[in-house]
């Protein structure tokens, strides 16, 4: 006996080192193999997502000026005092006041067609003329089909900050344009929300203009230089760069490798530049690939270890346990042998009820001897599998015999025990069997009986093969109880 424990152990702990060899041994080749594959990763998923992410995300922060706007092109007020002849500047300076005031707007004005005076918050602060460059987008509003646009100007009330306007047509009550109004954002708001993404996506970013100036960054990560035709990794892409709505690119910045992924943004008229240090990712999941090969290595080896106390715990029920038929798959009559025990044992301690089923095909000689031994045993199989997809998994089935099944019901008196029969009998009566382009059908007989405290497994046998007995003789295909 100690022999053969010893060379368990010796078996089990051989097996772990092989496990541990192997598992070390192909995590490094693993590892070598995607270091070569991380940056093409990088540049062709995880950048773009993490730009496509940010282009929602400030999407999704510029819907509330967008909607303000809206709010501000068809509220009435608005409508009804440019109708009236806009004779009273302090009504809409008073209204633009509120609206900047209460939503918190950098900026908010209004533009008249019939006048072309331009309206703020502190009154008429000028008059748009088509020949001036920094009143051109006005002259772009009034002829889009679009209800807005988003732009990026000079905001002249605030000494001509930069500044992200929502400029939003407005119509009187034929739909005629009769000027623009909105709100406008300080790019130092903007600013904020890159710092934001920067920390929880861990790049770097930043917006260029369609002439390459570095117009918005972060202030953590300001890029060198302010225009991409300077930059020294990026002055030989840069013409390439902007003239692509979106691409990826790297480059090489301090003996180090940028990946850089670049999308277009038409609402602002700017790119986004993403970018990430190479030897950076690589650092991190070098980090987590040997985090892993160790907390796998000693998993593995606590696996083992458990494997074997169970193993030598319990080796002589799984050698019987997995003992089966080699047509049902199902347990055999030795696996019965060892299972009636335990459950009878379970029983008188939980003082549960347990229930015995014998179940038979019937007239399977007749399916044997018109379509041959195959078809039987197709039949066999699918039967088998029937009763053990509509049985509890704490149930047991085992193949009997011949075209006999014998089942444990745990924790099931005999009311519910026939409930569940009948359950397995109409199964099988409404399962098809394909045979060689025949469809074969067949009942089942049922035999069920209760153990009774303190019976033997013979007298519950003999018990339950008399109530099959009995359902044979009453025409078959259906139940009986003793």
């Amino acid at each position: 006996m100690h022999n053969i424990f010893d060379s368990k152990r010796k078996v089990i702990f051989l097996l772990w080192v092989l496990l541990c060899i192997g598992f070390f041994a192909t995590s490094i080749a693993s590892y070598y193999v995607s270091k070569n594959s991380i940056r093409d990763a990088i540049v062709n998923s995880e950048l773009p997502l993490t730009a496509d992410n940010i282009y929602s995300e400030i999407q999704k922060d510029l819907i509330r000026p967008i909607f303000i706007s809206s709010m501000m092109a068809s509220d009435t007020f608005v409508r009804d005092w440019v109708i009236g002849g806009e004779d009273d500047i302090v009504k809409i300076s008073r209204y633009l006041n509120e609206v900047k005031e209460t939503y918190g707007t950098f900026s908010s004005f209004f533009v008249s067609e019939e006048t072309r005076n331009y309206y703020y918050w502190d009154g008429l602060l000028k008059q748009v003329d088509e020949n001036k460059e920094a009143d051109a987008w006005y002259f772009r509003v009034r002829k889009m089909d679009s209800p807005y646009e988003i732009n990026v100007d000079p905001d002249a009330a605030h000494a001509n900050a930069l500044t992200i306007f929502v400029n939003y047509r407005v119509l009187d009550y034929e739909q005629n344009f009769i000027g623009a109004a909105g709100v406008g954002l300080t790019v130092d708001a903007v600013r904020a929300l890159i710092n934001n993404y920067q920390d929880r996506y861990q790049r770097n970013i930043y917006f260029v203009d369609p002439k390459g100036n570095i117009v918005l960054f972060g202030n953590k990560s300001q890029p060198l230089g302010t225009n991409i035709h300077d930059h020294p990794g990026l002055q030989k892409m840069a013409g390439e760069i902007l003239s692509k709505p979106e691409g990826a690119y790297q480059y090489q910045l301090d003996h180090e490798r940028i990946l850089l992924n670049v999308r277009y943004i038409p609402e602002l008229d700017w790119y986004l530049f993403v970018e990430r240090n190479e030897n950076d990712a690589v650092k991190d999941i070098r980090q987590t690939l040997y985090l892993n090969l160790l907390v796998c290595v000693v998993i593995t080896g606590i696996a083992l270890l458990l494997t074997g106390l169970a193993f030598t715990r319990y080796q002589d029920r799984l050698e019987l346990m997995a003992t089966s038929d080699s047509l049902t798959k199902l347990p055999n009559r030795q696996a019965f042998d060892v299972i009636i025990k335990t459950f009878i044992s379970d029983a008188k301690r939980n003082e549960e009820a347990l229930s015995m089923l014998m179940v038979d095909i019937d007239h399977f000689k007749a399916v044997n001897d018109q379509y041959g031994h195959l078809a039987g045993d197709q039949l066999l199989i699918a039967v088998a599998d029937c009763l053990r997809a509509n049985l509890r998994e704490a149930d047991f089935v085992c193949r009997w015999g011949g075209e006999e099944f014998l089942v444990l019901l745990r924790k099931c008196d005999a009311h519910n025990a026939l409930q569940l029969s009948e359950k397995l009998r109409q199964a099988v009566e409404n399962m098809v069997v394909e045979f060689k382009n025949e469809l074969l059908k067949v009942t089942v007989s049922q035999g069920i009986s209760q153990w009774a405290d303190g019976e033997p497994v013979d007298s519950l046998i003999e018990r339950t093969d008399i109530a099959l007995y009995q359902a044979k003789q009453a025409g078959r295909n259906r139940v009986q109880l003793v």
